[in-house]
C-alpha cells in the first residue's frame, strides 16, 4: 500500500474513534429539549372561542409570559403552560401571548410547536433595548435581565384588541381552573394580585428614598402593601389611557440616579400601584418557594387553600431537582417538567 494511502487511513480511523464536540451532536441529533404534552380539550359546556377572529370573544382567556430559549428558566415557562392547560375546563380558550427576544423566535416556535402542538400562541419580539439604559444592577442577577421587564411593556406589545391578561411569570405553577382567575372583577383597579399587607413596606426600599423630602409623598392617601409581581390580573385598556409604563419608567430613572431600591422590577410597581391593587386570594400566588434572594432556603406554604405554587426567590425547582438535593416542595413541581434529559446509554 502506498504511503499516502496509509495516512488517510490513520485520518479516517482517528475522525471515527475521536468523540465529536457537544456542539456537533447537538446540531446533527436535533432532539426537542421537551417532551410532547397530552392534547387538552375543551369540556362538553365550553363555549367556542373565536378569538382572534372576534377579537373581543369574552370567551378566550388571555395569558402573557416571557420565553428565554437561552435560559433555564425556559423549563419553568413549559412546566407553567403545561399546569395551566391541565387544570382548565376549557383549555382551547386559552391563548398565550409570549414576550421573547426575535433572534429566539426560531428555536422558540418549534419547541413550542413540538411541545404544545395544539396549544394558541403568539409570539412578540420584545426588544432590549427598551429597556436596558433605565436597569439598575440589584441583589441578583436575574433579576437585572431585560426580559425580567418585558411585563411593564404587555400593553404596548399585545394587540390593542387584547384588553385584559394574565401576567404569569416562569416559576409557577398552576393547580386550578385559571378562569377563576381570569373573571375577578377588578372594578375601578388597573390590577388585580393578592397582597400582603403584614410584609413590612418599609425594607422593599433604602433610606435614601425613606429620608428623601418628596418621594415618600408618592404613598400619601394610601396605604401600600407588598405585592408579588409573579402573577398579576391587568386591565390593559385603563394601563393605556393612564400610561402606566412611563410612569414606572419614570422610578426607574429615578432609581439610576439615586438607588432608592434593590429589588429589580417589583419596586416600581409598588411605587406606582401598592394600595390601589385590586386584592386577589393568596390563594392565587403561594409565593417564596424558591426561599430568598440570596440563600434560596426550603419553605412551607403559607396557611390556606392553594390553586398556584410559585418558586420566586434564588431557588429553582428544576436546579434543586437535578443537583439532587430538593426542597420537600419541589416534588409538586416535578410532574409538570416535560424537558427531555439526556440518556447516558443509547439504543438505537
Amino acid at each position: 500500500m502506498p504511503p499516502e494511502n496509509h495516512i488517510i487511513t490513520t485520518v479516517l480511523l482517528l475522525l471515527i474513534l475521536l468523540p465529536l464536540p457537544s456542539s456537533a451532536i447537538a446540531t446533527t441529533t436535533d432532539t426537542p429539549k421537551f417532551r410532547e404534552a397530552p392534547a387538552f380539550r375543551n369540556g362538553k359546556n365550553c363555549p367556542i372561542s373565536k378569538w382572534p377572529k372576534n377579537p373581543y370573544d369574552p370567551s378566550t382567556i388571555h395569558i402573557a409570559m416571557t420565553l428565554d430559549y437561552s435560559s433555564p428558566y425556559l423549563r419553568g415557562s413549559i412546566a407553567g403552560v403545561l399546569s395551566v392547560l391541565q387544570h382548565s375546563t376549557c383549555p382551547e380558550n386559552t391563548f398565550f401571548h409570549f414576550l421573547a427576544v426575535r433572534r429566539h423566535f426560531n428555536h422558540l416556535n418549534k419547541t413550542i410547536t413540538s411541545t404544545f402542538p395544539y396549544l394558541n400562541f403568539n409570539l412578540y419580539n420584545f426588544n432590549p433595548s427598551l429597556v436596558r439604559h433605565l436597569i439598575s444592577s440589584s441583589i441578583r442577577r436575574a433579576l437585572d435581565q431585560p426580559l425580567n421587564y418585558a411585563r411593564i411593556y404587555l400593553a404596548d406589545l399585545l394587540p390593542a384588541t387584547v384588553n385584559r391578561i394574565i401576567y404569569l411569570d416562569s416559576d409557577l405553577i398552576v393547580v386550578d381552573d385559571v378562569d377563576k382567575l381570569w373573571n375577578i372583577e377588578l372594578n375601578d383597579r388597573v390590577l388585580g394580585a393578592p397582597e400582603y399587607c403584614h410584609a413590612n413596606f418599609t425594607h422593599y426600599f433604602t433610606h435614601k428614598f425613606w429620608f428623601h423630602p418628596i418621594f415618600p409623598n408618592t404613598f400619601e392617601n394610601r396605604t401600600p402593601c407588598y405585592f408579588n409581581t409573579g402573577v398579576m390580573v391587568i386591565d390593559l385598556q385603563k394601563w393605556r389611557n393612564d400610561h402606566y409604563t412611563q410612569k414606572l419608567e419614570h422610578w426607574m430613572r429615578v432609581q439610576k440616579r439615586y438607588r432608592i431600591y434593590e429589588l429589580g422590577s417589583l419596586p416600581p410597581f409598588l411605587l406606582v400601584f401598592a394600595g390601589n391593587v385590586k386584592q386577589v386570594e393568596h390563594r392565587w400566588n403561594q409565593h417564596g418557594l424558591g426561599g430568598d434572594n440570596l440563600e434560596g432556603q426550603c419553605r412551607d406554604l403559607h396557611p390556606g387553600p392553594v390553586s398556584l405554587l410559585h418558586w420566586s426567590g434564588k431557588g429553582k425547582p428544576w436546579l434543586r431537582l437535578d443537583s439532587k438535593k430538593p426542597c420537600p416542595l419541589d416534588s409538586l413541581w416535578a410532574p409538570y417538567d416535560l424537558f427531555r434529559h439526556q440518556s447516558l446509554f443509547s439504543d438505537s
